[in-house]
């Protein structure tokens, strides 16, 4: 397969574990350049050490919440090289609490995190994509986006403002050789539940009790080959399951 992303430059947010951070070492493998984003600082040199030494290419780190729009303006403005694609990796579930009896805060943590960070990054990056008139916008939905189930209301809308969003991003690009495109996971096995669980582990690992989840790998693995197509292909979603999942709410489980 020809390798369309060397010494390119991806920005990814959420790259500290799960799938931002296999498609960080996917990309950096193909030899493209990455900007790798999160809020811990430490995982973040890490990883950019990893990455430096062991495929050679150029890493840089940018640490700050996808929330902070004024965090975000700050850093780009100081960034002298072209991003050639951005992905919208960073997002959360909080909860599984139903919509009488759910947290406030939960619900402004999912929708700053998930609509909002994927707003602001592509609003600050978009322009310069589109007077390039090159660039590659790749958003991680859920199969939320696509179906809904009880106990995930607001996760649920996030995911398909995510989706609406992808949808009308392309639009707005009409015309250019801009490309968008989005991928909709189901259960994948990352620090996802544990974070939905708030640190609950026990509860987090019985999400994937009995059957065979995906991996971050997984689903880095198809981001990086949405981003390796020729530019004049543009994938516009992905649904990806683990073969023991059929929708949101089926999932096979071997007792």
């Amino acid at each position: 397969m020809r390798n369309r992303l060397e010494e390119k430059w991806a920005f990814i947010t959420g790259a500290t574990a799960g799938i931002g951070k296999a498609t960080a070492e996917l990309f950096a493998q193909s030899q493209c350049n990455v900007v790798i984003n999160g809020r811990r600082k430490e995982r973040l040199e890490n990883l950019k050490n990893h990455l430096q030494e062991e495929y050679k290419v150029a890493v840089r780190i940018a640490c700050f919440d996808v929330r902070n729009r004024e965090a975000i303006s700050d850093w780009l403005s100081a960034f002298d090289q072209p991003i050639d694609i951005l992905v919208n990796n960073a997002g959360l579930a909080r909860g599984v609490d139903a919509v009488f009896d759910a947290q406030f805060d939960d619900w402004d943590d999912m929708i700053d995190t998930n609509i909002k960070g994927v707003l602001n990054m592509t609003r600050l990056i978009a322009p310069q994509m589109k007077e390039r008139n090159s660039g590659h916008i790749i958003n991680i939905g859920s199969i939320a986006g696509h179906e809904s189930y009880d106990g995930g209301s607001v996760y649920c809308a996030t995911k398909h403002a995510v989706k609406a969003f992808t949808e009308s991003t392309k639009k707005d690009l009409h015309g250019t050789k801009v490309r968008v495109s989005m991928v909709s996971p189901g259960l994948v096995e990352t620090e996802f539940s544990n974070v939905r669980f708030k640190g609950d582990d026990d509860r987090a690992d019985e999400v994937y009790d009995d059957m065979q989840p995906l991996t971050g790998q997984d689903i880095a693995e198809v981001v990086h080959f949405i981003a390796n197509r020729p530019p004049h292909v543009n994938i516009m979603d992905s649904i990806v399951f683990p073969v023991d999942q059929s929708s949101s709410s089926m999932v096979y489980r071997d007792e």
